[in-house]
């Protein structure tokens, strides 16, 4: 018989299978209502939950010093916010309530500028605020890493977002660790709207393609009440570039002019170190003088100043007055009384109220820097065919474009004349030729003055400045930017040898002296330069004045070349003693800076290796001899100790030699003189003798005369100095 009853059990799968039905009927009823009536609104709920194609911005690259350290990084910052919306929903409002005044006062710790009743007025004007009171800012500007996390450690805020309604925006913020060294050069960020990313100057834009990086793809999707990003496409991160500039050079080169602008009340000043044979700019140095007083880089005046460079200029015209042999180093130059008329205008020297210079050799013309005897030199030979000397100086380079890879750098202006059909100059007047061959009528920025003496120094090879050596990513080169030959030679052979000692002879007798230095031997030439006002000319109100030293060090075996340059107002303005300070300053730091010492380079043939071991403790002194390597010799001849000295072994070494003191020697008052305090004091107490000192360092004076008899108890005063 079966055991299945069908009757009882029938019904009960019939109705089951009923509901189960009507179930079905209802969710596909509701699905196919969803799926149109609704559609538009559950459309438009979903686009609340989820966002597709979000940018992701990459991590932007460094800029490093030539050696590797930090000039410019990306750190995170942060903008601090309060939901209190989602405190609300949480149901935190009593414990908010609770912990509101140790908030406050905890605010009032890490930004003690702003006190804790302000943070309590503003933070409960946020609640009330339902408008904002989801996103209500606790601070108005960004904080580092470092503060975030002490303020996210304070009561409620330590909580989860979405209980303690704590939250943040990140940033991708620049970061100079040094500060504003070398700032136009290195360049900087836009702070506002696109989070920091965009650069306004100097390498951060010229190298922004590089150092920008690519960006990433992520969408977001709302999953039980909060947003997960999935990624689409990772962010690229940029890479790091390597500059030239050298740290240190920088920090002394800044200091240097800066102290010079302050003593001389100076508007504008430009330093530029340059290594001689790969064109490295070591340092860029642009300060302009602000309203409060203090000096800040505000333009790049190194790259972009067109401004008629003034004496500096001399050596390229005598240079190319040289080079074409119309004129060789014996040449003599009648200047005067320091005035000569140069077609309707008046040509003067600097000394032209003192008598001028009279007669002068053509190196002399540079080492005096005689505008007279320059002038004279180029227009009596060149004043029928100028375009000769014109194509003389672009021969040189000091006109070439140089491509400074930083915005706003401009390229230098030299006149070339021009003859219309009638053979008539139409871009030239007579005064033009003179004028130019003492650095008027051009415009040259500092850069490109110093490139071309920076390929006097480097024996007539013109190497192009070079400002970025090379891309790094992933700590692997992945691109180099080798030194760069711009011009083979700038002129002859001869020619170079020539200007290369005058403008050592510059230093050493003429007016330059001051760039000079004790330790090493320095070439360069000075400049002073009237400023025009445009249209108003030179002299419309106070005149402006453009100061240079352009050179090079060490003279003999050129390393480093260097432009200083300095615009100020009124007199006294001196391109030797104002410019030419700062270069010597900058060139005495940086040689100390790479000077290695050895101590075996201190000896010379009347040295003695061996330190002058005065009486003393035996003991003591082999002792510290021995720890510094030094051998000693030992002689037993009594008990005391005696004087010790060096001398010569068998073996040719030098050597100490300890001597003991015989016992009947002991009776005599022995010389301290020159001996520091404690071996004296031992000296004379060993005998029996009792000692007062005073004053510091070595022994001068002693009260007892050296070689009495020792009289046990008796008091020696010594008198000591430093």
């Amino acid at each position: 018989m079966s055991k299945f009853d069908s009757k009882n059990i029938m019904p009960r799968f019939s109705a089951i299978a009923i509901l189960l039905t009507i179930a079905a009927t209802v969710i596909v009823g509701k699905a196919f209502y969803i799926m149109t009536a609704e559609h538009d609104y559950w459309m438009k709920v979903a686009d609340r939950v989820k966002k597709d194609s979000v940018s992701v911005a990459p991590t932007r690259g460094n800029i490093l010093s030539c050696d590797g350290q930090l000039m410019a990084s990306s750190l995170p910052e942060f903008k601090l916010y309060m939901d209190f919306q989602a405190l609300k929903d949480a149901g935190n409002d009593s414990l908010w309530n609770m912990k509101l005044d140790s908030i406050c006062n905890g605010l009032n710790k890490i930004f003690p500028e702003k006190p804790a009743s302000a943070f309590r007025a503003d933070l409960r004007k946020g609640m009330a605020d339902e408008r904002r009171r989801r996103n209500w800012p606790i601070w108005d500007k960004r904080v580092d890493y470092s503060t975030y996390t002490e303020v996210k450690a304070l009561p409620v805020f330590r909580l989860s977002p979405n209980k303690g309604g704590f939250h943040v925006e990140e940033f991708n913020a620049r970061q100079r660790p040094y500060g504003s060294l070398a700032g136009r050069t290195v360049g900087d960020m836009f702070a506002a709207k696109d989070n920091g990313r965009t650069p306004r100057c100097g390498l951060e834009l010229s190298y922004d393609s590089i150092l920008r990086g690519t960006n990433g793809i992520i969408h977001r999707r709302k999953v039980l009440n909060k947003f997960l990003d999935i990624m689409d496409t990772p962010p690229i991160n940029g890479a790091d570039i390597v500059t030239t500039i050298d740290v240190n050079m920088q920090d002394l080169a800044e200091r240097s002019l800066i102290k010079e602008l302050k003593q001389i009340n100076g508007n504008v000043g430009v330093a530029i170190v340059m290594d001689v044979p790969t064109g490295d700019v070591k340092a860029i140095v642009n300060m302009e003088k602000c309203v409060d007083g203090e000096y800040r880089e505000i333009h790049n005046h190194a790259v972009s100043d067109l401004l008629e460079p003034g004496s500096v200029f001399k050596t390229a015209s005598i240079m190319v007055a040289l080079d074409d042999g119309v004129v060789d180093t014996t040449y003599r130059v009648d200047t005067g009384n320091g005035v000569w008329p140069m077609y309707g205008r008046q040509m003067k020297d600097h000394n032209w109220t003192k008598g001028g210079y009279q007669w002068l050799t053509l190196p002399q013309t540079l080492m005096y820097s005689s505008n007279i005897g320059v002038s004279r030199i180029i227009d009596d030979h060149y004043r029928n065919n100028p375009e000769r000397f014109v194509q003389g100086i672009y021969r040189t380079g000091i006109a070439d474009n140089l491509h400074v890879p930083l915005v706003g750098a401009a390229p230098p202006i030299v006149r070339i004349p021009k003859k219309n059909k009638h053979g008539q100059y139409v871009n030239w007047a007579r005064t033009d030729l003179p004028w130019m061959s003492i650095g008027y009528v051009t415009q040259i920025p500092p850069i490109s003055t110093l490139t071309f003496y920076n390929a006097i120094a480097n024996n007539g090879v013109m190497m192009k400045p070079r400002f970025v050596k090379q891309v790094i990513k992933n700590g692997e080169v992945v691109m180099d930017f080798p030194p760069e030959v711009m011009r083979q030679h700038i002129c002859k052979e001869k020619t170079l040898h020539e200007i290369q000692t005058i403008l050592e002879h510059v230093v050493s007798q003429g007016l330059g002296k001051k760039a000079g230095s004790k330790s090493f031997k320095v070439a360069g030439k000075t400049g002073t330069a009237q400023i025009s006002k445009g249209t108003g000319g030179y002299k419309s109100g106070g005149t402006n004045y453009l100061l240079s030293f352009a050179g090079f060090f060490p003279a003999d075996n050129p390393r480093y070349s260097c432009i200083v340059c300095i615009q100020k107002s009124g007199l006294p303005a001196s391109g030797g003693g104002m410019s030419g300070v700062v270069f010597h300053e900058i060139a005495e730091g940086i040689m100390a800076q790479s000077l290695k010492l050895d101590v075996r380079a201190a000896r010379d043939s009347s040295s003695t290796f061996i330190p002058d071991v005065k009486w003393g403790n035996i003991g003591a002194a082999e002792f510290v001899l021995n720890s510094f390597g030094i051998p000693t010799g030992t002689n037993w001849n009594g008990s005391f100790t005696t004087p010790i000295w060096g001398k010569t072994n068998n073996k040719g070494n030098s050597q100490v030699e300890l001597i003991r003191t015989p016992l009947y020697k002991r009776t005599a008052v022995p010389d301290v003189v020159g001996m520091g305090a404690s071996d004296a004091v031992y000296a004379l107490e060993v005998r029996g003798l009792k000692v007062k000192l005073s004053g510091r360092g070595k022994v001068v004076r002693q009260s007892i005369v050296p070689g009495s008899k020792v009289i046990k108890g008796q008091v020696c005063s010594l008198e000591l100095k430093i």
